[in-house]
């Protein structure tokens, strides 16, 4: 489980990503059913609409994960509210990562992610609670940390996250 004041704090900075990535779906509408399924990192997607949709996705994904792990089972409906997006916007956002093969819907509207929709979610995860401490650490404000360590933890490579993962937890 994750520690009660870190969730609301991740909420808020979840929130924050997805209001700023929110033309996902028109743009998954645009670009039909691309991309089919999320890469592992890094990222082989170098155009910034593809980029984009991938941060979109990644956030609702990060969502699905810390939802499951507050509530034990989320909806449509508890995307939208966390979130304070309209039920429709995340319905379609629902279909195209269940298109992409990172989350389940079951008949009574039961999210679940994938092994491939949890590995992201965890993985997403995991960088911004390392970027937002590292951040904290250099003496950025909380919130501001937590809503950089949002726009970081997307474009980073995995090579250069190991290496400040290393850093920070050595100077633990």
């Amino acid at each position: 489980m994750f520690p009660g004041d870190l969730q609301a704090r991740r909420a808020a900075a979840s929130k924050n990503c997805l209001k700023s990535s929110a033309r996902w779906t028109i743009m998954m509408a645009t670009l039909h059913k691309a991309p089919r399924g999320l890469a592992p990192y890094p990222s082989p997607w170098e155009e910034p609409a593809l980029r984009k949709i991938r941060e979109s996705a990644e956030n609702y994904l990060e969502t699905i994960l810390i939802l499951q792990e507050r509530n034990g089972s989320v909806r449509s409906i508890d995307i939208a509210a966390e979130l304070e997006f309209s039920k429709p916007s995340v319905s379609v956002a629902m279909k195209n990562l269940r298109e992409s093969g990172c989350v389940t819907v079951d008949g009574d509207g039961i999210i679940s992610l994938t092994p491939q929709g949890r590995q992201i979610a965890e993985g997403v995860y995991e960088r911004h609670l390392l970027f937002t401490k590292w951040l904290v650490s250099l003496g950025v404000d909380q919130e501001v940390a937590s809503e950089d360590a949002c726009r970081i933890e997307h474009v980073i490579s995995e090579e250069s996250f190991r290496a400040i993962q290393r850093h920070v937890n050595a100077r633990e």
